[in-house]
């Protein structure tokens, strides 16, 4: 009668060394980053995430326990076999997660998420994406892992000896009795107890180090709450709770400044413009906004001559959200992209909307494939003339597995400039900077040690970027033509690899060209603000009503309140001119914070009641 009870033992030890051998793995390929972490509090992440382990293993033991508790009572030769392709099956699904995030931790820094649901809806983005050597380590680890755990399998679980089948009452009362009473067990053990609130990722968090709190935490488990937050279904009840109404009319006060001033660095109000989104350009790469002197030499060049934002951070860590916020002045909502959402997003106002009731041409084009995040379709349903992608660039040209070269990409947004009737909005998005780095080599500085590949694609894009100012120079438009520098989303640079810090959201934004008067040449504005102010930003300087763009603040004006909200991974971030915190809504507890102890609470209440009004204005789309 106990035996079936053995066999639920034996599939939860099973899943827990799964889980385990993944851990160790997971530590040889990224040791380079425990280097903070020592040794005692390492293997602590094998005891404190017991707990989150027990739960997971519970839930991939009901099926197979179910399987195995029928081949108690049945000598019918499939019982075994339904039981191992459950459990094989249970197994593969565990590996490919598990063999995943190990491979896209080097990249994302942080454990896989719903993200990978908008990649994969992309197939063919996803292969190009990665490189043969995330192919080949992922294929490696997933082998490792599924060949230990079929022969694991294989000693734990042996064909069970069932005499002939003969009809008994007591089997038949003991079946249901041991049925319920084990899925029952599991249930309870899933949920992490009698407790009102079931386990979550916070048994398994035991330090400062996010890293070993990643190692701690079943993958499994965060990758199947990610994907209920991915279908929205749980989101609200990781939301903060506050007063909606306190929130509404605190942030609303907000956004009352005065929004009328003379701060214009504008010779003209209808300049042409070239907006060039620029992938993953971190300010902490960028030699004249970090440390890294020597990357950035012609970025770091047309900064002194045009109005550098200094304090600019993106709204979240994706491309998609990025461009949305870039354009239409939105802020991100965490685990949410709007440009998947064509019955929301088409309710938000473009700029390039109000460029075309001016009489400006507009066009949009990518040396990539636009499907990603639908940024192509989010840009075609408000109202671009052209949005072009690699569809559009001549086959000829060689190219990376993910994109047309940075170098290709410029020339052919100069042909694309040459060919618009005047005046213009034209804007691009850049790639070579995005894994998998396979951009030709740059001919400045060579970075060695962590982010080195990422860097040394910086350095040639940098080149790219010089090189294109240079030649547009030669044409007649470029003495009218306002050009606007500004990243999608920051990256993992030296000194800056935590996505859940604020510094790793930090990035450029730079008003460059002929148009810019000579007073305003080579000033630095410390103003903080995000993507999501560029539009009030840039149609305040051309005299546009910049009131479409609710939740777009003015950077130019002295009145405007400084502050920037960012997502992270299933939380925020809030940065002010005192300091900046990123809040964990699994967790609840804060990631990071950096204001003085007497502004933290109040701070954090801020960011809430803002996190609170953008999420209510969201769902009113």
């Amino acid at each position: 009668m106990l035996r079936p009870f053995r066999d639920a033992l034996l599939l939860i030890l099973f899943w827990i060394i799964c889980f385990d051998v993944h851990r160790i793995l997971f530590s040889i390929n990224h040791w380079g980053k425990f280097a903070k972490v020592g040794f005692v509090e390492w293997i602590m992440a094998f005891v404190y995430s017991f707990r989150l382990d027990l739960a997971t293993a519970c839930a991939l033991t009901v099926l197979p326990f179910i399987a195995r508790l029928f081949a108690h009572y049945s000598n019918w030769k499939w019982t075994h076999r339904i039981f191992r392709i459950i459990l094989m099956t249970l197994l593969v699904i565990l590996v490919s997660v598990q063999a995943g995030e190990i491979v896209a931790y080097g990249e994302w820094n942080h454990k896989l998420t719903s993200r990978v649901f908008m990649h994969l809806s992309n197939p063919d983005e996803v292969a190009r994406t990665a490189s043969y050597g995330m192919v080949f380590w992922f294929l490696l680890y997933a082998i490792i892992e599924l060949v230990f755990g079929w022969w694991l399998a294989k000693k734990l679980f042996k064909r069970l000896k069932v005499p002939p089948y003969k009809f008994a009452w007591k089997q038949l009362l003991v079946f249901p009795l041991q049925l319920t009473f084990g899925l029952a067990t599991l249930f309870l053990l899933l949920r992490g107890g009698w407790q009102q609130i079931p386990i979550n990722i916070a048994a398994a968090a035991y330090t400062d180090k996010p890293i070993a709190n990643d190692l701690s935490i079943n993958s499994l488990y965060f990758f199947g709450k990610s994907y209920l937050l991915y279908n929205r279904s749980t989101i609200d009840e990781y939301m903060p709770k506050v007063d909606k109404q306190l929130a509404e009319k605190t942030v609303k006060k907000w956004y009352s400044y005065p929004k009328k001033h003379d701060q214009y660095f504008l010779k003209n109000t209808r300049p042409n413009v070239v907006v060039i989104v620029l992938e993953g350009w971190s300010a902490k790469a960028i030699g004249t906004l970090g440390p890294n002197k020597g990357a950035t030499p012609n970025f770091d060049n047309l900064s002194k001559k045009g109005v550098l934002f200094t304090n600019v951070y993106s709204t979240s860590t994706t491309s998609e959200i990025g461009n949305s916020s870039i354009f239409s002045g939105n802020p991100a909502v965490p685990e949410v992209s709007i440009s998947m959402q064509p019955e929301k997003h088409r309710k938000l106002h473009s700029i390039n909307e109000d460029m075309e009731s001016w009489g400006y041409h507009t066009s949009y084009i990518f040396s990539g494939d636009l499907k990603y995040g639908n940024i192509g379709g989010y840009f075609m349903d408000h109202g671009f003339d052209v949005v072009k992608d690699e569809a559009d660039f001549p086959s000829n040209l060689k190219r990376g597995k993910l994109n047309f070269y940075d170098r290709d990409l410029y020339k052919f947004l100069i042909k694309e400039i040459n060919s618009h009737k005047k005046p213009f909005l034209q804007c691009a998005f850049t790639g070579s900077t995005h894994a998998p780095y396979d951009q030709p080599k740059g001919k400045g500085k060579r970075f060695t040690g962590e982010e080195a590949d990422f860097m040394n694609s910086l350095v040639y894009a940098d080149e790219c970027l010089g090189e294109f100012i240079r030649k547009c120079k030669k044409y007649s438009w470029y003495k009218n033509t306002l050009f606007v520098l500004v990243a999608d989303h920051g990256h993992a640079a030296p000194t800056s690899v935590d996505p859940v810090s604020s510094k790793f959201y930090h990035i450029p934004l730079l008003f460059f060209g002929e148009p810019i008067k000579e007073n305003y040449r080579g000033k630095r504005m410390d103003v903080v603000g995000s993507q999501a102010d560029i539009a009030a930003t840039l149609i305040y300087q051309m005299k546009g009503d910049a009131s479409r763009y609710p939740w777009s603040k003015d950077l130019m004006n002295p009145e405007v309140p400084q502050f920037a909200f960012h997502t992270v991974v299933r939380g925020f971030g809030w940065v002010t001119p005192k300091g900046s915190f990123t809040w964990s809504m699994d967790l609840k507890l804060k990631f990071e914070d950096t204001f003085d102890p007497k502004d933290s609470k109040q701070e954090i209440s801020n960011g809430t009641m803002f996190l609170s009004s953008i999420y209510e204005a969201y769902k009113r789309l």
